[in-house]
């Protein structure tokens, strides 16, 4: 008999939805990721929960339709991570024509389902506060809803929710080798340590590593791939509100500058053809001036390359960049199934996952689909109960400055008891590294959520790197790597 049901190679987006989603239908799961999770391409998305409407454009409605029911999903079962905003276009003359832009918007508004966001609108936004930062020729604007998530923290939730449906997760763990017959038999170097496991069926959602993982690990032909690398970029605030900029640029792309962080913008996503290591993919100078010049079309105050903070990239597979991710299926006669599954976007990775578990069912007895409804582990609440649950924060932990409630409320949800427990001041929370990162969370951290290293904690399950000196890394190196 096999050690488990179900092995998956990655910890990507893919690769967790398939383990919380199998793991839920009462499969034996185990998740192996060679560094930490969604530390690749699942760590630079878009951070759109969104319907996309240059997908809109190319007429593919049937996508966008069910995009924008994930969207819906999402924001049941994620309240905390997924947050409605309004989105806003300026109408440019060199650009489409605003009637264009105006259909558009209709069309989505009757794609979406009634899930109580405020519909389209043409604004003035010379007497508009949206109209701020944008320079004085632009008098119109059309604004609609979608939402943006915290990719990252997202795929540490669907660990952690296929952790406590039995999913056994370990990173820091790599499949070196893959023997199949009827079962399974694969080889891991877990922290250094040789293991083997067997499994009655194996996921391959190795993203940007997938033809790699077949090639060495699998000793399977590949497909043919080709890699895409998503870039953005990180700058000062650049405006005062909270929506979020749409820009057409005149290459025809789509291009979002976001708030983030507080104090921050994020600036993007411009994909491009990827050649090399994924480990170590970077943004190309060129595609950061791209982007400030994109936005520097629009906005009053300018932008250069030397204004960029951070930048963040990440590389995947892909067959055909216009479908949404790609599985394919192997279970030839006396050979244990494969799954294969790369690509595609946050917003429909629940579905995805879905999707591909729902090819196992003639080999194993399972429950019937689940995730849909689930929430997701702190997501035990209405979106529109956000605001509410920072309120009941700040009156259990006095000692929370409003925007630190928000930013763990964001972040755990409703779980803020397990993380803070019975403080009452914030010397409680033992020491402090920068402005609002605490020993208690960090401890949180590494004891619940896998996190190892100074970098899974500062730019995955948060941003703090942003806003941390020298000397508080320093300070939370030593603390991680200290015993007990």
């Amino acid at each position: 008999m096999a050690d488990y049901d179900l092995a998956i190679i990655g910890g990507g987006l893919n690769g967790v939805s398939v383990a919380r989603d199998a793991a839920g239908r009462g499969l034996r799961v185990i998740l192996l990721e060679q560094g930490d999770l969604g530390a690749a391409a699942s760590s630079a998305t878009s951070r759109l929960i969104h319907g996309d409407l240059s997908v809109l454009e190319r007429r593919g409605f049937f996508r966008v339709r069910e995009a924008l029911a994930e969207r819906d999903i999402w924001l049941r079962i994620a309240p905390h991570l997924v947050r409605p905003a309004r989105f806003a276009i300026p109408a440019h003359s060199d650009e489409r024509p605003s009637w264009l832009l105006r259909l558009w918007l209709l069309l989505y508004d009757r794609l979406a389902p009634r899930d109580g966001l405020p519909v389209s609108q043409t604004i003035d936004v010379t007497h508009h506060p949206v109209g701020n930062p944008l320079k004085r020729p632009f008098g119109t604007a059309f604004e609609y809803s979608d939402c943006v998530v915290d990719d990252s923290r997202l795929v540490i939730a669907i660990a952690i929710d296929a952790a406590e449906r039995g999913a056994e997760i370990r990173t820091g763990a790599r499949c070196v080798r893959a023997e199949r017959s009827d079962i399974w038999r694969l080889v891991t170097i877990d922290r250094g340590h040789r293991q083997v496991i067997t499994a009655r069926a194996l996921a391959n959602a190795s993203g940007a590593w997938t033809a790699s993982v077949m090639e060495t690990v699998l000793r399977v032909p590949p497909p043919s791939l080709s890699a895409s690398r998503i870039s953005q970029i990180i700058v000062r605030r650049l405006f005062d509100t909270e929506t979020v900029y749409v820009f057409q640029n005149n290459d025809r792309r789509l291009i979002f500058a976001s708030p983030y962080e507080r104090d921050f913008t994020l600036i993007g996503t411009i994909g491009q053809t990827f050649k090399g290591d994924p480990a170590i993919v970077s943004m190309a100078a060129g595609d950061v001036a791209y982007l400030c010049d994109a936005v520097n079309r629009y906005f009053r105050e300018r932008i250069d390359s030397s204004d960029v903070i951070r930048t963040i990239s990440g590389a995947n597979a892909v067959v055909n960049p216009a479908r949404d991710g790609t599985m394919a299926f192997d279970a030839r006669r006396g050979k244990a199934p494969l799954l294969t599954l790369f690509g595609g976007d946050v917003t429909t990775s629940r579905r995805r996952a879905e999707r591909a578990v729902g090819k196992l069912t003639p080999f194993y007895p399972m429950s019937p689909r689940w995730t849909a409804t689930a929430p997701l582990p702190g997501g035990e609440f209405g979106w529109a109960r956000f605001d509410a649950e920072v309120d009941t924060a700040r009156e259990r932990w006095r000692f929370l400055s409003e925007a630190h409630a928000q930013r763990l409320v964001a972040a755990y949800g409703s779980r803020l008891e397990a993380l803070l427990g019975g403080a009452k001041a914030r010397a409680d929370l033992g020491p402090a590294f920068g402005p609002e990162l605490t020993g208690a969370e960090v401890r949180y951290l590494m004891t619940r959520e896998w996190a190892r290293f100074p970098d899974d904690i500062l730019w995955r399950r948060s941003k703090l790197g942003l806003a941390m000196g020298p000397e508080d890394r320093e300070a939370l190196a030593a603390f991680m790597a200290a015993p007990g």
